[in-house]
Parts: structure tokens; sequence; C-alpha cells
């Protein structure tokens, strides 16, 4: 039993990815990056690359791939139906700027209006992500103030290190940029930490004896209610070993918000290229500690229906 890697994959992908293109958008459609055929081939190749990797692998998740068209129908009651709307509906402002920008030359005019509409998007996209979380009562570790806005803030920290990776590249980084990244990382760093803190002191007051309304003594399961396991407990009844869980959160801190941090604040001192060298390791050794956030955001939840199973 283990979280499926298809949607750890997916919520790292996605939301580096639309981190990424919220800031393509406000910073080519604004005009304060120039309107460079590489610049914007790699940036937004990047950026839809990351976003089309993540959706992908999200559909290996399902018992019947062919079926997923079916969830854009739920869009009134489910925030999964809600964010395959969004993110597909992303696209066409998102394809719009980046065939302006990368074919025809120019960032402003109707070129910039599509690139601040894919940015506002992109945003959408990631609230409705996080609110599939969030919405799922029976998992008290999602059901808090804490997941809608981990979502949001990992999105544009991994998102903004990417830019500054992609622009130190060209040559193109700023001192602006730079201390951005480095706020937001330490920013996730210590949303990270006071969630941990959140969860580890939660007390779930839902019981085998209040779930069954038996009371008189401790209600314990005789077996299984099934012979099989089931898709909840295979993803959602995971039980991580405390140590192992310590060392993973270790190994989380030291990748997604250590290294990048100290990487970054050493490109300030070095000229380029050592700045954009560094720049791009801390991009890449972020994206690597987020898959291991991610593993552990899906590893240490545990959903209500574990009680019926002596858990």
């Amino acid at each position: 039993m283990h979280p499926a890697f298809s949607v750890v994959f997916f919520t790292t992908a996605t939301g580096a990815g639309y981190g990424l293109l919220a800031l393509l958008g406000v910073l080519g459609g604004l005009g304060i990056i120039p309107n460079d055929f590489w610049l914007g081939f790699i940036g937004m190749g990047l950026a839809l690359g990351l976003i089309a990797a993540g959706l992908l692998s999200s559909t290996g998740h399902l018992g019947r791939p062919e079926r997923a068209w079916r969830a854009f129908s739920q869009w009134r009651s489910s925030w999964l139906s809600r964010e395959g709307v969004s993110s597909v509906s992303t696209f066409i402002p998102a394809g719009l700027f980046g065939i302006g920008w990368v074919l025809l030359g120019r960032t402003g005019g109707w070129v910039g209006a599509a690139g601040l509409i894919a940015a506002v998007g992109a945003v959408v996209t990631v609230c409705t992500t996080g609110m599939i979380y969030a919405s799922l009562k029976p998992i008290a570790q999602w059901h808090s103030r804490f997941t809608l806005p981990a979502y949001l803030i990992f999105s544009a920290m991994t998102g903004s290190v990417l830019t500054n990776a992609l622009l130190q590249g060209f040559a193109l980084g700023s001192m602006m940029l730079l201390v951005a990244c480095v706020l937001l990382t330490l920013l996730g760093w210590g949303w990270k930490l006071a969630t941990w803190r959140y969860n580890d002191r939660l007390e779930i007051p839902t019981t085998a004896n209040t779930a069954t309304g038996l009371a008189g003594g401790t209600v314990r399961p005789l077996e299984w209610p099934h012979t099989e396991e089931s898709y909840l407990l295979k993803e959602m009844g995971f039980r991580i070993a405390r140590k192992h869980s310590a060392r993973l959160r270790q190994v989380t801190q030291a990748l997604a918000f250590a290294l990048p941090a100290v990487l970054l604040i050493a490109a300030f001192a070095l000229p380029w290229p050592f700045g954009a060298m560094l720049s791009v390791l801390a991009a890449i050794v972020q994206f690597a500690g987020m898959l291991v956030e991610r593993w552990l955001f899906f590893a240490e939840a545990k959903h209500t229906v574990t009680l019926y199973y002596g858990r």
C-alpha cells in the first residue's frame, strides 16, 4: 500500500507549471520581460510541458482513463470537475499568449491580455486543485485551513524559482526576483512546519464507537468489511512508521526549502553565469524536494473509514 506516484507527480508538476505560467503571463503581458523568441519558446514550453505532463499522469490514476471526459460534466458540485474545466480553459489564453510571443514576436495588445488571462486561469486552477483535498471532511489532515493556502504558496514558490532560473539563464535575472524567490521559499518552509505542527496535535473526535453508535465498551472489528484491499486502504489508509516520517520530513526541509534558499542567496554574490547555474540547480533540487513533500502529504493522511479496519 502506498500513495500513487501519478497523483504525487501531478500535484507537483502542475503546481510548478501553473506558477511559472502565471508569472510569465504577468511579466510578459506587462512588458517587464522582452519578447525574445527563445525566452518565450523555452519558458512557455516548460510551463505548458509541466502542466500537460502532470495532467496526463493524473489519468493513469483512473481505473478507466477513457472515461475521464465524463468528470467535466459535474462542475456544479465537484471540485475535481471544476479543476478539469479550469485547467483546459486556461490552455486557450495560454496557447494564444504563447503563439503571439513565440511566432509573432509580440507580447503587447491582445497577446498581453491573453497572458494576463492565462495568469488568472492558472491561479484559479491551483485553487480548485487545493479545494479537492481541503473539501474532503473524512480526512482531517486535509480538511483544514492550511491546505488551500499551501497549494497557492507552493505554486508561487516553485513557479518563481523556475522563473528566476529561466531569466538567469538568459542573463535577465533581477535582484528583486531573487529576493522574492528566497522570501517565498522561507514562507513555504514556515507554512509547512505550521501544517505539520497542527496535524501532529490533531485530535480526531470520531472513533469506532461514535461511528457505529455503540456504547458501553470499546468497539473492535471482528473481520474486515471485505476480503480485498480497497482504493481507500491503498491510498488513504497508508501506515508510515514515525521514524520514516521524521526522516522524510528532514529530507523535505533540506531539498524543498533549505538548500534552494542557500543556493539562491549564494547566487546574489556570484556573477553570471555562476549565479545562473546555482539558480537552475535550486529549481531542480526544489522540485525533487516537493515530490517528497507531496508524497508525505498523501502518506500521512488518514481517511476515517480506516476505523472499520481497526486502525
